[in-house]
């Protein structure tokens, strides 16, 4: 057995003759798995003449040019949240980032790549369907929530029709078989939609990112500071933040105290200048756990600066202290140029190193930079899922290989009911925390290093299962097709067959897709 975690029309009326006008397609998840299509440079400079030819030919191909302004609507989410438009008769695609379902819009062509190209949205023309008002006064512009202005329902019907099409077109599973539908299972919602993210990196900088109808407003020095999240294409610009609705209110109330004292001038603090590589503050990053003793919340606070001048972050350490619910305040020192959170040395400020947290009833030691499932109430809900898949008969005669196994947290959910499990990762980091974990709990895992590619590995282990869990389902259906189907051009042959797909929702309002994929040997 193996269980491999990877580290998801309305009628058009041209009202402008300037624009081009687009129909759309079912999601189109996998396009760049689509054959390149071959089209004829159409160098006419006369746009109208142009699109008259198109549009009155069914049977010639479109090939945008870049600054090309088009009329668009958007019938579904590719893979990372991308919108996607197809050029009607032609089978070209589009993907316009903050474009939803049944939104119509101007877009101009921004740049293209082979058998699709990217649009940038200029204008609404009409909302999409399953409007809802986003709470977050940032989700028009941090990036992070693309899809919270999208109702939920809405949200998951989109995720789970990407993996059905990825499973289809790129793992080259037919859905006219008739085990298809038990195959691909209905995605696993999240019951909790807001504040459930335990961990939250936000950034200092010296450039403040503003909307367009703001731009004319010239900051200077400390109003042009900002603490929050870089601006989507911008890696010197922040979105000043006072509050993320996806933190836990313990870390609202710890990043209102940082955002409330940080930038007095009595304190002499400054962030850091990614062009001049000056300044101290780079990162602050806002861990929540929780007390085994009292279930309650406990939080760890990391400070990345460029230097260790601990007496500089003491009057921020003092203030943050005071909050119940801090337990330890820690500065990662990172003395690179690199946007990087993790130190080359690391220091304890207030209280202690390390917070903890319960996953399917073990207790986990979380450090700084540990790796751990970011959303704990719905890891609770995928490993449960993982357990299930696996099978494990409890008499401890079976053994577990957990490849990419990060910090160990399923294989140690495992391991009451194996005889052995081995994690194999390459991050020192994670095999540091995996080996305390599992002696917290009382379990004692080998890691042996594996360097074999892992396909072919699988392959020539012919384990009875694998249990593969992937955030990424385009790789995840590629890998599905190897392992069951084989790679022709190597010679290959695969040998498992794919029993189940589970699509969970492990972030909502968010592009990521998590898969619990069941194969078992032919």
């Amino acid at each position: 057995m193996a269980t491999i975690p990877s580290h998801a029309l309305r009628h058009l009326t041209l009202t402008r003759p300037w624009l081009r006008k687009i129909s759309c397609t079912t999601s189109l998840a996998f396009s760049s798995q689509d054959p390149l299509l071959t089209y004829p440079d159409n160098s006419n400079n006369n746009d109208t003449d142009h699109t008259k030819k198109t549009t009155n030919s069914k049977s010639q191909a479109f090939f945008p040019k870049k600054n090309q302004v088009l009329e668009l609507e958007c019938e579904s989410l590719a893979f990372k949240g991308k919108g996607v438009c197809k050029v009607a008769d032609s089978g070209f695609v589009l993907l316009c980032d903050n474009a939803l379902p049944g939104e119509r819009f101007i877009g101009r062509v921004s740049r293209k790549k082979g058998s699709y190209a990217e649009v940038t949205k200029l204008k609404t023309l009409s909302p999409h369907r399953d409007l809802v008002d986003a709470p977050c006064a940032y989700a028009s512009y941090c990036g992070g929530c693309k899809t919270q202005n999208l109702s939920y329902e809405a949200q998951l019907r989109a995720k789970e029709q990407q993996v059905r099409e990825l499973v289809i077109h790129v793992g080259k599973f037919s859905d006219k078989n008739p085990d298809f539908e038990c195959i691909m299972k209905p995605i696993v919602p999240c019951d909790v939609q807001f504040h459930y993210r335990n961990k939250m990196e936000f950034s200092f900088g010296t450039q403040k990112w503003l909307p367009k109808e703001l731009l004319h407003e010239k900051l200077d020095g400390i109003d042009n500071y900002a603490l929050g999240l870089h601006a989507p294409g911008y890696f010197d610009k922040i979105l000043n933040v006072d509050k993320c609705l996806l933190q836990s209110e313990p870390a609202n109330k710890i990043l209102a105290t940082v955002q409330d004292n940080w930038k007095d001038p009595e304190l002499g603090l400054s962030p850091y200048n990614v062009h001049s590589h000056t300044g101290f503050l780079k990162h602050l990053v806002l861990r929540t756990g929780r007390d085994m003793k009292t279930d309650l919340p406990e939080l760890m606070v990391n400070f990345v600066t460029s230097s260790y001048k601990p007496e500089m972050l003491k009057p921020l350490v003092e203030k943050i202290s005071a909050i119940p619910e801090v337990v330890s305040i820690m500065n990662n020192v990172n003395t690179s140029v690199g946007n990087t959170s993790v130190g080359e040395e690391e220091y304890t400020l207030y209280g202690k190193s390390t917070i903890t947290e319960s996953l399917r009833g073990l207790t986990f030691q979380i450090s700084a930079n540990s790796f751990f499932q970011t959303n704990t109430h719905q890891a609770e809900v995928l490993y449960k899922l993982i357990e299930d898949c696996a099978g494990l008969r409890g008499d401890a005669s079976e053994i577990v290989l957990d490849l990419f196994c990060g910090t160990g947290t399923i294989g140690l959910t495992l391991a009451k009911k194996a005889k052995h499990v081995y994690g194999y990762e390459v991050v020192a980091q994670a095999v540091a925390d995996a080996h305390r974990n599992a002696k917290l709990n009382g379990i004692n895992p080998n890691r042996p290093g594996m360097h074999m590619k892992l396909i072919k590995f699988l392959l020539k282990l012919k384990a009875p299962k694998i249990v593969y869990v992937s955030c990424n389902p385009a790789t995840c259906a590629r890998d599905i097709d190897y392992l069951c189907h084989g790679v022709m051009e190597q010679n290959i042959k695969g040998c498992y067959k794919l029993k189940s797909i589970q699509p969970v929702d492990m972030f909502p309002h968010t592009p990521h897709i998590e898969c619990v994929c069941l194969l078992e040997l032919c």
